[in-house]
């Protein structure tokens, strides 16, 4: 974590430090950011950090208004740099600012966690009421790392009035900057959160309010939509009244529960189904969505769909655009689902390319009059993303827990890329060796294919990512598990061959030796949020082509100087040696630098004496005398009309006051 990968790394976060009016950058709307967010991919950062990056932008796109682009000479941006550690500066500098993805750094959810830090967010445990909701242990903090266990009143940060999230991405896990391996330094005042606080998942629920809040976020820039037909209105879809056929809304039950809920509530939990035990063979029914305005020119549609029938039964996605006139009648066909006689729910994602208004819609179709089923579809999204290249679902997964030693996989088939590159992925339920038994792992192999004689060898550059689906029906509120690593030259992505991997006749291939990670998940997030629902365990993986991401920095213009301090930065401490003084060239003294004159009186320097011998300022009533015009002298004119008045007015006050004392 966080806190590890900084550890020996110098820090100066101290109150003084950190309490100052301009870091004050949640309450401070001059700190907050303009969107979208310009941001530069440094050559200094290892290729997978780039492409990690990268997806932590789309999931500020999927869930927020938040925006970013590349860097086109804007004042204010981000330079994604590998330095020390994990760390990023406190809201938007206006001078542009470094965010560090240093070694180990590079997973998406380190990368959203450092963003939040630049977006004006600092950690959870730094709340005015933090001390209501966890204890700081002192005396097992090691020695200089006690600021980052400081709070801040509600005058410098704020809550936006969001209750203490233990499961933050922004929290702190129990053994933070610990003096004893095996003693935390903070721990929860309800037990049940130590073991919660501190996930590196993804964003939790609250992150996501405040994000949204903090930035007035009325809807998102990705999601396009999604429906898990729980309220009667089913999200504004439609029936087509030209088909023999209606879906219908349908409550969960024992034999059919539904998918959102996964069948945990009873009399809860509704799907849209279509009856296929009746009508003539090929009748069908249609469920349209509302119009959708995309503003990209990629799609990925995921559902869940059930089909408990006879085999046969056909589930079709179509899309409607516009024809011309602008009204969306103009149809294509974009997939099709064959029943196969298995009835559990199966997850699909269907890549949609729609750069105009649209509709998607579903049509239900009878395979044969023997078909005594239905089909079934519940938690639908819509997002413009590209779906993932391979999808594994492990139906059963929590008897492969009970059951699978420590040390034994589970190997999915192989998958194609987009390239032609063929690769499959292995599970280790119970961990690969004993120090990890409590972790599910997860690795990637390549296998051999009808490609091979073409491909590039060794296959270089390329990022793999797999993730453990969380399958909650809200895809803002999902926190899968997601990692990734990037191929480089290393003899293990050569091509699969009888030398370089073992013949497995299950694929009739060569597979090489797995490279993943022993701690990929562990047992207690697989059962505390909806990875496992309906004991399915839903795996992604794609396998990119990064190569054009190896060329991405750009010039800039040097920054003003900034004297904040990076919340979690490393602040490295350099000895500065005193500059020798300048040698300066002797100058001859000017008797008249400065002006010894005053008044306005004009200097002459001679035989290197002042002298102010020249006229002295004058004016219609006074003028000034003396050797250096010193003296303030009186027009004599001005001075006898001065005196005369003088002199006639008081005999003329004289005379006055006879007249009046003799009346």
């Amino acid at each position: 974590d966080i806190p590890e990968l900084n550890r020996g790394i110098i820090f100066k976060l101290s109150d003084a430090d950190i309490d100052t009016p301009s870091r004050n950058a949640i309450i401070d709307q001059t700190r907050r950011w303009k969107f979208p967010i310009p941001y530069i991919l440094t050559d200094s950062l290892d290729l997978n950090a780039k492409g990690v990056i990268l997806q932590a932008l789309d999931e500020y796109r999927l869930r927020s208004c938040v925006d970013f682009k590349p860097y086109e000479g804007e004042t204010s941006f981000i330079s994604f740099a590998k330095f020390s550690g994990c760390w990023s500066y406190v809201g938007d500098d206006r001078v542009g600012q470094n965010l560090s993805i240093g070694a180990g750094c590079d997973t998406k959810a380190v990368v959203e966690h450092e963003l939040l830090h630049a977006l004006g967010f600092y950690h959870e445990q730094s709340r005015s009421d933090r001390d209501d909701y966890v204890k700081i242990w002192w005396d097992q903090i090691e020695e200089g790392k006690e600021h980052n266990f400081n709070k801040y009143e509600d005058d410098f940060i704020t809550d936006l009035n969001t209750p203490y999230d233990y499961e933050s991405i922004m929290h702190y896990r129990p053994l933070s900057f610990n003096k004893n391996e095996s003693i935390p330094t903070i721990t929860t005042t309800i037990p049940y959160f130590n073991e919660v606080i501190g996930q590196r998942l993804d964003f939790s629920a609250v992150d996501i309010t405040r994000l949204n809040r903090m930035y007035d976020c009325a809807n998102t820039l990705t999601l396009l939509d999604q429906c898990s037909f729980e309220l009667i209105n089913i999200c504004g879809m439609i029936q087509n009244e030209d088909d023999s056929a209606d879906w219908v809304q349908t409550l969960s039950s024992p034999t059919d529960t539904d998918h959102t809920l996964g069948g945990l509530c009873r009399d809860s939990g509704y799907f849209m189904e279509f009856d296929t035990s009746s009508g003539a063979a090929g009748s069908s029914a249609l469920l349209e969505s509302r119009i959708l305005y995309p503003s990209r020119d990629q799609q990925c549609l995921q559902f869940f769909y059930k089909m408990n029938g006879a085999a046969g039964d056909k589930l079709v996605i179509w899309i409607r655009t516009d024809d011309g006139t602008g009204a969306v009648n103009s149809v294509r066909k974009i997939h099709t689902f064959t029943g196969d006689g298995d009835d559990a729910w199966k997850i699909a994602h269907v890549p949609l390319k729609v750069t105009e208004k649209f509709r998607y819609f579903f049509q239900g179709i009878r395979g044969s009059v023997s078909s005594s089923g239905a089909i079934l579809i519940d938690d639908i999204t819509l997002s413009e993303a590209t779906c993932p290249a391979a999808v594994w679902q492990i139906h059963k997964f929590s008897t492969y827990l009970t059951s699978t030693p420590t040390g034994s996989k589970l190997t999915s088939q192989c998958f194609y890329n987009s390239e032609g590159y063929r690769f499959g992925l292995s599970v280790y339920p119970n961990g690969r060796d004993n120090a990890y038994k409590d972790y599910a792992a997860m690795t990637f192999h390549l296998c051999s294919g009808e490609n091979d004689g073409v491909m590039q060898w060794p296959v270089e550059n390329r990022q793999v990512t797999i993730v453990a689906m969380d399958q909650d029906p809200d895809a803002m509120l999902r926190m899968s598990s997601t990692r990734s690593f990037t191929t480089d030259a290393n003899p293990r992505w050569n091509k699969p061959t009888a030398t370089s991997g073992t013949w497995d006749a299950s694929c009739e291939c060569f597979r090489t030796p797995d490279f993943g990670w022993s701690t990929f998940i562990s047992h207690q997030h697989l059962r505390r949020r909806s990875f496992l629902k309906g004991d399915d365990l839903i795996i992604t993986v794609d396998f990119n082509d990064l190569t054009h991401l190896i060329k991405t920095e750009v010039p800039v213009r040097p920054p003003a100087p900034s004297e904040d301090v990076p919340e979690d930065e490393p602040v490295i401490e350099v000895e500065f040696q005193p500059e020798a003084p300048k040698h300066r060239e002797a100058r001859a003294v000017d008797p008249c630098y400065p002006n010894p004159c005053f008044n306005g009186g004009v200097c002459v320097a001679s035989e290197g004496e002042a002298s102010c011998r020249w006229v002295c300022a004058t004016s219609q009533a006074t003028f000034y005398a003396g050797q250096r015009c010193e003296d303030l002298k009186i027009d004599r004119s001005i001075l006898g009309a001065l005196v005369g008045g003088a002199a006639g007015f008081i005999l003329l006050a004289l005379a006055i006051l006879t007249v009046i004392r003799r009346q």
